[in-house]
């Protein structure tokens, strides 16, 4: 039995270090990441211009490209791709379906259309909307939520993986030609904003974005780490989950309610930007494995990883313009997607 308990201990030993070492990893892949996107752009820095800028000296232009222009993208960039993949991971974890996504779900889409409504009647740039635009993208976010599941839910079954995907995807398409509509009644200036952010640009590059997205994310994210077991037990069966005195029902709807904040908060300032919360989570299942007390912020580092590579290329590919960051994530995505419902029946 001693023999037992001491090989079980270094096990845990094993896995724990393991662990640490994969979030060391990711923190310095996201390091590494951050530097390089510092230094690349259509307007040329060279790594000594930025040490110089960043420490207080460089010129005037220097100090705006970096502060004012570049530094602002990164830095919400990572909240995005962060707050985009604990969200998956969060939806994944509670529905037990490995193909969930906010995007797939049709959420990203319900919180783009109030953005669009907003762009409608109201405009876009003012301070106003900057900090109205999460709450607004939340309440489009929650009513298609609470839409796709009812629409998949049976009495018999409850609500089956698959039949979500295809109701969220459903759901999605009828928001997806209603927004097309809208668009046709947009001004001229409206429709570039709504083109942009369809495409999934990190339109919001100001700190003033970054200060409207930041409460959401401090927030939301330790309540998700808060509730790391009971994510665990809730991605087990609902009878075992009932047996260890879990609330399902109630946990359900508050953990579905967070993934939803987290998607629409981070969508009202980046755009449609789809797939993060797909593969985020899968990647780093394959890593530190489905505890979530690990899952989770290796989930975030990784999908920080994510956006901020996409974005970094997204301003290195056709300059000086660019191409939106959504393209280059939908560019990895897709196949990832595909193969991932080529495999589904096998696993």
């Amino acid at each position: 039995m001693n023999d037992l308990i001491k090989m079980h201990q270094a096990h845990n030993k094993k896995v724990a270090f393991r662990n640490t070492a994969i979030v060391l990893m990711c923190a310095c892949a996201l390091t590494v990441s951050f530097i390089v996107s510092m230094n690349t752009g259509h307007a040329k820095l060279t790594a000594l211009d930025t040490l110089r800028t960043l420490f207080g000296g460089g010129t005037e232009r220097e100090h705006v490209i970096l502060f004012d222009f570049r530094l602002p993208r990164i830095t919400l960039s990572i909240l995005v791709g962060a707050g985009l993949a604990l969200s998956g991971c969060t939806i994944q974890g509670v529905t037990k379906n490995a193909l969930a996504d906010p995007g797939l779900l049709g959420i990203s889409a319900g919180a783009g259309l109030m953005v669009i409504l907003f762009t409608m009647f109201v405009g876009t740039g003012t301070l106003l909307s900057i900090f109205t635009l999460p709450f607004l993208a939340l309440v489009g976010a929650g009513l298609t939520a609470i839409m796709v599941y009812v629409l998949a839910y049976k009495k018999t079954d409850g609500v089956a993986p698959m039949r979500l995907i295809l109701t969220g995807i459903a759901v999605q398409a009828g928001i997806s030609a209603l927004t097309t509509v809208l668009v046709i009644k947009l001004s001229e200036e409206q429709f570039d904003f709504v083109a942009v952010w369809q495409a999934g640009n990190i339109w919001g590059g100001n700190w003033k974005f970054v200060l409207a997205l930041l409460p959401w994310l401090l927030i939301l994210i330790p309540y998700l780490v808060y509730n790391s077991r009971k994510l665990d037990v809730l991605s087990m069966s609902e009878d075992t989950a009932y047996s260890l005195g879990v609330a399902v029902v109630k946990q359900h709807r508050k953990l579905l309610l967070v993934s939803v904040a987290l998607a629409a908060s981070c969508v009202s300032v980046s755009g449609s930007i789809g797939f993060v919360g797909l593969i985020a989570p899968h990647l780093a299942r394959r890593l530190v494995g489905s505890r979530h007390i690990i899952l989770l912020p290796v989930c975030a580092l990784v999908g920080a990883v994510l956006v901020s590579v996409a974005d970094t290329l997204s301003r290195v590919i056709l300059p000086p313009a660019g191409i939106p960051t959504g393209i280059i994530v939908a560019i990895i995505g897709a196949p990832y997607f595909l193969y991932l419902l080529a495999t589904a029946k096998e696993r």
